[in-house]
Formats: C-alpha cells, sequence, structure tokens
C-alpha cells in the first residue's frame, strides 16, 4: 500500500516552476519572445544573447533565460549547442546572413545617409556592419562635431525617400549632445546615441582583457586619460583597438542598439 504524501511535500512541489523542454538554437530557427511578443527567425547568437530578425529586417537581442520563448506557441527554452555546426550561409562581423552566390557587390548609394560625430566612430560602424550597409546601399559619413546640427540638418533636407540617421556620443539627459538633438525636429530624421563620453567606451573592455575601462578623471579628454592609465601610447592605439573587434558582440549593447536602429531607419 503507498505511504500517503506529506502535505508540505506537495506544496513545495507545487510552487515549483513549470519546466518546458529544452530546444537547441539554430540559425532560420522562428520563435517568439513570450516577453515582448517580438517574432523572428535566429541568426546569430553568443554567451549572452539570441538575435532575432522579424519580417521587416528588424534585429533584436535576447538574453538567454528559462521557458523564455515560444515555439508553434508553445513555451521552450532555448540552449546553445553543445558544438557549433558548420553552416553554410557567411556570417557578417554585424551577425547578417551574406549573400552566398559570389562576392558581395555593393548598391549605388542610396540618398538616405547616416551621419556619426567623428572618423573613428565612422570607422567603427564600418568596421563592424560595413558588409550589410554595401549591400544597402547606406553611407556613413563623419560631421567632425555636432555643434551646428540643427543648420546641418537643415542643409540635408530631409524627406520621405532621403532619410538621415544621426550617432551621438554621450546621449543622456542634460548633455550638450542631448540639448543639440532637442533641437532637430523632423519625422525624416531620426537621432540615436549611446551613453559613453567616446566611442572606443562603446567597445567591451574584454577586447584587451580588462573587466572594465579605467576611470578618467573629470576635465581630461577620455582617450588621453583611458592610455595615460593603460601605459601605452594615444598615437596609434586606434587601429590596435578597432581591429580587436570582431563581431558586434565585442560592442556595449547601447551602441549595438543604436547602429542597429538606424540602419533599420534609413532603410525602411
Amino acid at each position: 500500500m503507498p505511504q500517503p504524501r506529506d502535505i508540505l511535500e506537495e506544496y513545495a512541489e507545487s510552487r515549483k516552476p513549470t519546466r518546458y523542454r529544452s530546444v537547441e538554437v539554430a540559425v532560420g530557427l522562428v520563435v517568439e519572445d513570450r516577453a515582448s511578443g517580438f517574432c523572428g527567425d535566429v541568426v546569430r547568437w553568443n554567451s549572452t544573447a539570441v538575435t532575432l530578425r522579424d519580417r521587416r529586417q528588424h534585429l533584436r537581442h535576447f538574453t538567454w533565460k528559462p521557458n523564455g520563448f515560444l515555439l508553434d506557441g508553445k513555451p521552450v527554452t532555448l540552449v546553445r549547442p553543445a558544438s557549433n555546426p558548420v553552416v553554410r550561409q557567411t556570417i557578417t562581423a554585424s551577425g547578417s546572413i551574406a549573400g552566398d552566390h559570389g562576392p558581395m557587390v555593393a548598391r549605388v548609394a542610396a540618398a538616405s545617409r547616416i551621419w556619426v560625430e567623428g572618423r573613428h566612430d565612422a570607422e567603427l560602424v564600418e568596421h563592424v556592419w560595413g558588409d550589410d550597409l554595401r549591400e544597402l546601399g547606406v553611407v556613413v559619413e563623419p560631421m567632425h562635431g555636432a555643434d551646428d546640427l540643427a543648420a546641418q540638418v537643415a542643409a540635408f533636407g530631409a524627406r520621405p525617400l532621403r532619410r538621415l540617421g544621426i550617432l551621438l556620443d554621450h546621449l543622456v539627459a542634460g548633455s550638450k549632445e542631448s540639448r543639440l538633438a532637442a533641437t532637430v525636429r523632423s519625422d525624416h530624421v531620426l537621432i540615436t546615441g549611446h551613453p559613453f563620453v567616446d566611442v572606443w567606451a562603446g567597445i567591451q573592455p574584454r577586447v584587451l582583457g580588462l573587466a572594465e575601462w579605467p576611470d578618467v578623471a573629470p576635465g581630461v579628454p577620455w582617450k588621453d586619460g583611458m592610455c595615460r592609465a593603460l601605459g601605452v601610447e594615444l598615437e596609434g592605439f586606434w587601429p590596435h583597438l578597432r581591429n580587436r573587434v570582431r563581431t558586434y558582440a565585442d560592442l556595449r549593447p547601447e551602441l549595438v542598439g543604436a547602429v542597429e536602429r538606424l540602419i533599420d531607419f534609413v532603410t525602411a
């Protein structure tokens, strides 16, 4: 005769979270994020996140979480493969799937543009998203400063088929950049940004084996202070740092999201 179960055991059992089946992630797998309702196919993943692409080609990144996705309408837990299979498609540094019909041919430049504050910003965007931008015909141009932002935007003449996306450094409440952004009002212009004082800080410090970037005293140019703290010469350090970036995963999520929003906007 079976022994009766303790009522406390039954209560503890009922309090346990429901476990759903685990599904190995794969390029092309269509899932829905349960929290946001964002649905798309898997285009890439790394140790911290999986990236989905919806029908409008928008990309969003989601952390690995138990029971976090729907597959065929049923909750599942996405897991990384035990070993990475060989994938036939070529994945660009930004994580997009490149064409497999020979070398990529750049399109004729579109009328829309993406502006960034300086040369290093432009080089970093090209370094990671260059393949995508050439395929889309989108040109990235450095503004070399944003002090005359409203006048520059007015001169550009944004309109429905000539959109303008602008990436600003240090776009946080109360900053000079946020005040400049507030002077621009147009349905055909989108300004995004990241919270870092300099685009260098938008790179994950782990590419140099650091847990965090060094603290730089107020009033000291960030690049100078950072290089001084690391004991390296400022001259020539940027190419070394930039070339340590292999994929979008080597950038801070705030920078990745800001750039991808601009690409979505100017190519909509």
